[in-house]
């Protein structure tokens, strides 16, 4: 997100815009970042760009599904294994996991 400098403001620039000033301005798309001792604290935006946050987080999850799909396809050899194998390889007694 590229910031304009003239949307950097102290919390006491911030305080004394007022925060319906603040609100009207996030409403017409302007961000304005809030800075204390200089550091990045909070940023004031728009619904549009909080919408858009959750949408982006939405398929950020799905490319993650979705690239352990395509590196399971690319490796898969075809080659299919049984619970008894794998409990065997692992050295597990799939008779002692059996609640009597």
């Amino acid at each position: 997100m590229n910031v304009n400098t003239q949307d950097l403001i102290s919390v006491t620039e911030a305080s004394n815009r007022g925060v319906s000033r603040l609100i009207q301005d996030a409403a017409r798309g302007r961000t304005q970042v809030v800075l204390r001792n200089n550091k990045a604290v909070a940023a004031v935006v728009g619904i549009d760009a909080v919408e858009r946050l959750a949408r982006l987080e939405e398929l950020e999850g799905d490319l993650r599904l979705l690239s352990v799909a395509l590196a399971r396809t690319v490796t898969d050899s075809g080659r299919r294994y049984s619970v008894e194998e794998v409990a065997a390889e692992l050295g597990v007694d799939l008779d002692s996991l059996v609640d009597d």
